[in-house]
């Protein structure tokens, strides 16, 4: 009796504990199989100004790249996960996002920070850290040479600049230019720096240069200098704020010469701030919403009736440059190895943005067509002669 008992025990344990097994094999299976769904995903962060001065580029950017993300993740496959941080603007607030997206919250990769001035103070850190960062809009010479995970679809100044003082004297065969500059703007003082050279090279003349600083209101004493010189045209470095207001005032005074602008002239609020006083500003992008291709069709018409409103150049790129991460996500294979990203992204061509044609250069930085666009009648139309 007590040896039936006790066979029918083990019996019933090695009955137990196959079932317990089975039980964990069961459960091992279900987490590996939650372990690879969960492995297909990727984390992108995306650092951009959404308060603070500068907060309508950066809630266009925020836009753009919310509007991609929302696209590709409607397409099934891969999701992103975009955790989105507010630098305001500001250096410090820059490093610190970039930190925890870095080291926290483990993403693959960064777009922004948005500035080159917050790019110049946080790039460090991600290149240290062995993960790209992707400017959108840090157009400043010098951004890539913070190093190899660097990258930008951000036409640099000295590009975009060039191109504009290139068509425009072109077009317009003017001999002298005043030029005003943000001095304590890094992304600003190198735009002076491309201007002056771009103008050398066509044989135009700087027949003044006068600066101020970013949050300044009044520009009177500028422009009085510049009204006595009386240039051909007027060249302008600065953000939006500044540029309206230069605008306004330059236009109250009787100073009628046409305007090149920086990049930071590329936003509706320029001309909204500005108002009839921004006719005659001239800007060199990549980004023409009147231009006649299906792409650019459809994210603007997808993007006006989600936020009701028409995209700016800023939103464009940042839509380009979620879909370029995404695309170097898919072709290294791995939502978690940051160097095989890296060689992914610096090796896409040919891919076909709303801004256009794009592949990084050697540099790391892009190559594409610039547009010159003039302001007219309250809107951005081709320049012509």
């Amino acid at each position: 009796m007590k040896r039936k008992f006790i066979n029918r025990l083990v019996k019933f344990s090695a009955a137990t504990f196959s079932m317990l097994a089975l039980a964990g094999c069961a459960t091992n299976a279900e987490a590996g199989s939650t372990a690879a769904k969960d492995s297909e995903d990727v984390k992108f962060g995306l650092i951009t100004a959404t308060t603070g001065g500068a907060a309508a580029y950066g809630i266009s950017i925020k836009e753009g790249a919310e509007l991609a993300v929302e696209e590709i993740n409607a397409k099934g496959g891969a999701q992103i996960d975009l955790l989105i941080e507010d630098e305001k603007g500001d250096k410090n607030e820059a490093i610190n996002a970039m930190n925890k997206l870095v080291h926290k919250d483990n993403v693959l990769a960064v777009q922004g920070p948005m500035l080159s001035g917050t790019m110049f103070a946080a790039g460090p850190i991600a290149q240290q850290a062995g993960i790209v960062a992707l400017g959108t809009s840090t157009t400043a010479d010098g951004i890539t040479d913070i190093g190899d995970y660097i990258f930008r679809n951000a036409v640099p100044e000295a590009l975009a600049v060039t191109a504009a003082v290139e068509k425009s004297h072109e077009a317009l065969g003017y001999k002298t230019v005043g030029i005003m500059y943000s001095q304590n703007n890094d992304q600003m003082v190198s735009v002076y720096n491309t201007l002056e050279a771009a103008f050398k090279e066509v044989g135009v003349e700087v027949v003044a240069v006068e600066t101020f600083a970013d949050g300044d209101t009044d520009f009177s004493a500028q422009l009085t200098k510049i009204k006595e010189i009386n240039p051909d045209m007027l060249a302008v470095a600065s953000l939006y704020q500044e540029g309206a207001l230069i605008m306004k005032k330059a236009r109250s005074m009787g100073i009628e010469q046409p305007v090149i602008g920086s990049n930071g002239f590329n936003s509706p609020e320029l001309l909204k701030q500005a108002g009839e006083a921004a006719d005659g500003a001239i800007v060199g992008t990549p980004w023409f919403p009147g231009k006649d291709a299906e792409i650019v069709k459809d994210f603007r018409e997808a993007y006006v009736a989600k936020y009701e409103r028409e995209p700016d150049q800023f939103a464009a790129q940042a839509y380009d440059g979620i879909n370029l991460l995404y695309t170097a996500f898919e072709n290294s294979g791995s939502a978690t190895d940051r160097a095989a990203f890296r060689d992914a992204l610096a090796a896409i061509e040919d891919f076909e943005g709303v801004t256009g044609k794009f592949e990084f250069d050697e540099n790391r930085d892009p190559k594409m067509d610039i547009q010159v666009l003039q302001v007219k009648d309250g809107e951005f139309v081709e320049l012509t002669k």
